[in-house]
């Protein structure tokens, strides 16, 4: 267990690529994403925190942390934002509720990544494309992140991590890491997912 690092699941979300059914809750090969995730992480993290807008919807994971956005109507990044100012951690290893294939020889080979890299965020990258949530971020990025969501009107959470200390973990293109980034976006991505659960 890495007991300086708390697990975060990013639950929230509208939804409207999925008819507002909360994504996480979606079930693949007889299991929800959100089953699949917490399976996942559960045994690395001794702390493990969902974000949603809708905490009854997860009422059955009562025994993980769930809170909501401090940032309304900011995606993603404000889910960042929740978890970073409620982990009693030193960092958040940030998921997309959308995961449904998570690897977890990829996350513990990312965690020894930023203990080694002394970095604000440790970020994997395959080819020309960054993975942002499923990613590291640092305690000590707080301020500037509650700066950024103040002043700057964007809530890209690439355009912020221009503005802090990131590094990235270079993967190839291999089929298991790959497939580990999946997300579940529309309903139609679900008939390939049942098919390779």
């Amino acid at each position: 267990m890495y007991n300086n690092i708390s697990g975060v699941i990013l639950a929230g979300g509208k939804n409207n690529r999925f008819g507002g059914h909360p994504k996480a809750k979606t079930v693949i090969g007889g299991k929800t994403i959100i089953s699949r995730i917490t399976e996942t992480i559960e045994n690395l993290f001794d702390e493990v925190i969902i974000v949603t807008n809708d905490p009854e919807e997860f009422r059955e994971f009562g025994h993980l942390r769930i809170i909501t956005d401090i940032f309304r109507n900011a995606g993603p990044i404000g889910g960042l934002h929740a978890a970073l100012k409620t982990t009693s951690k030193d960092a958040v290893f940030v998921f997309a509720g959308d995961m449904p294939f998570l690897e977890k020889q990829l996350i513990l080979d990312q965690i020894k990544r930023f203990a080694e890299e002394k970095c604000d965020a440790m970020v994997p990258q395959v080819n020309d494309y960054i993975e942002p949530l499923h990613s590291i971020y640092s305690i000590s990025i707080l301020n500037n992140l509650e700066k950024y969501l103040n002043e700057s009107g964007n809530y890209a959470v690439g355009e912020f991590l221009k503005r802090i200390d990131v590094k990235y973990m270079i993967l190839t293109d291999s089929d298991i890491k790959t497939r580990a980034f999946i997300n579940i976006n529309y309903p139609s991505d679900l008939t390939a997912s049942n098919t390779n659960a």
